[in-house]
């Protein structure tokens, strides 16, 4: 072959591989799929604790309010029992909620912001009035003061909760309920027949822990209806949710101090503002908060904290307070501004996710759900909340329960316990408790007539006594 030829034939392979060569490189390789975008950052802040808080120095107030939106199948039971709150206080922070069906992104009020009652703080101080229990533990000088609160069930109408100063004297896991005579009358006569005897299990109203107080026939104890918490719905004991009391049960000691007070408004300083935080007057409360409410409203006022308003040169916002004790929506408001209203402070509350809080005692999960139906059955029944006592006769001074059960031994000493007050109805002034401090009780629906409100032993809401 000629040169020529042979170069032409080169040319020709050459020209040939790289047109493949082009081929090859024209062919597009499938990249991987990129992974799917973050889901986008919630815009709502976490929400706070709201069980346990520390107390600044010269601070009445703790915790804050918060505002979260609720799903489509939130009920505000579900919402109350997350934040750890009563049915009660989360009915009080939203009068125009439908409780069984609130609605897919409805504005919840979630009142976790809690004025401390005007007592000592030491051991545990239950406000009835607010159905809540705060526990001061310990400290030592230089620690802060930390206060422990949960929300409370107590006695209904004609078996109110004792007021007054007693203590723990013992403490039991899986109690047993001994039936009082009292109450398995009370339920034969509902077509009920009671056990004498319950042990430990799902039926013990006790629940699975129980303090036993100085108090003949009275406890602080958990419960196997949790929905029962922050309404009237025992025979004069006080109940928690179930992972409340498994909490203090492992926290407070034997012989810890136990104060009982009746403050339906409570006042406290915070902020270098005066607040005031409203709950309903009692419906058994007797103090006369229809007559003179501004009267009994000023003694309300620690004097410490007419000092601090004088030191101030502050002046109590009257128009303000007679706003909230006639329609008291359990949220604390500054009552030594003017111009500043619960709307206002509900507008500037914080909103955040709803969810379990950090600390939360509650799994998130237990005892749900609970529906309307189930609830209203809960409520028509006569409940066995406690361990004992019977009715106190009208007029009387002594609670329900309150005298020692026959065959049983009375403690060292008189009727009243070494170290223990005698229990109070309330309404009455108690011996031990801060001086005639307003009462209040279960949430009240609109009209009522003038005078705070009050509400019924099932704690569902009512109009005022007239």
């Amino acid at each position: 072959m000629k040169i020529p030829q042979i170069r032409a034939a080169v040319a020709a392979c050459l020209c040939t591989l790289a047109t493949a060569c082009s081929l090859f490189n024209g062919v597009k390789h499938s990249e991987p799929t990129p992974p799917p975008p973050p889901p986008p950052a919630p815009s709502e802040p976490e929400p706070v604790a709201t069980q346990r808080f520390e107390v600044a120095p010269d601070e009445d107030v703790v915790g804050v309010v918060q505002i979260v939106k609720s799903t489509k199948e939130d009920t505000l039971t579900d919402i109350a029992r997350r934040f750890n709150v009563g049915y009660e206080e989360i009915l009080r922070a939203n009068p125009k909620v439908d409780p069984w069906l609130p609605g897919a992104d409805r504005p919840i009020v979630v009142p976790t912001q809690f004025v401390i009652p005007n007592a000592p703080r030491t051991g545990v101080v239950i406000n009835i009035a607010a159905m809540r229990l705060f526990y001061f533990p310990p400290h030592k000088s230089g620690e802060p003061q930390v206060v422990i609160t949960h929300p409370i069930g107590i006695g209904k109408v004609g078996w109110a909760t004792p007021e007054g100063v007693t203590k723990i004297v013992r403490r039991q896991a899986d109690p047993t309920w001994r039936v009082p005579v009292s109450v398995i009358k009370e339920h034969r006569e509902n077509g009920e027949e009671l056990e004498k005897v319950i042990g430990p299990g799902p039926d013990n109203p006790l629940g699975k822990f129980a303090f036993y107080l100085q108090w003949p026939s009275y406890l602080i104890h958990g419960t196997n209806k949790p929905a029962g918490v922050g309404l009237r719905s025992s025979h004069g004991c006080i109940r928690l949710y179930p992972e409340d009391i498994a909490q203090l049960f492992n926290s407070v000691p034997v012989g810890t101090q136990v104060r009982v007070v009746n403050q339906p408004f409570v006042f406290g300083w915070h902020d270098g503002q005066l607040y005031m935080q409203a709950f309903d007057v009692l419906e058994d409360d007797t103090r006369g908060w229809k007559k003179a409410p501004k009267k009994l409203l000023s003694q309300s006022l620690a004097a410490n904290l007419q000092k601090q308003l004088k030191a101030h040169n502050e002046q109590v916002n009257w128009d303000e307070v007679s706003v909230l004790s006639h329609d008291p929506r359990g949220v604390p408001v500054p009552i030594s501004l003017a111009n500043v209203s619960l709307d206002q402070v509900l507008a500037s509350a914080s909103k955040v996710q709803n969810h379990l809080p950090d600390g939360s005692t509650w799994d998130g999960k237990s005892d749900l759900p609970m529906d309307e139906a189930t609830f209203h059955q809960m409520i028509s029944e006569i409940e066995p909340g406690s361990s004992g006592g019977a009715p106190a006769p009208a007029g009387s001074t002594t609670p329900a329960g309150s005298a020692t059960p026959a065959g049983s031994t009375t403690p060292a000493g008189s009727a009243t316990p070494a170290g223990s007050t005698t229990p109070t109805r309330p309404g009455s002034t108690t011996t031990g408790s801060p001086s005639a401090t307003p009462t209040t009780s279960a949430p009240a629906v609109k009209p009522r007539a003038p005078g705070p409100p009050v509400t019924s032993a099932a704690g569902s809401q009512s109009k005022s006594t007239q």
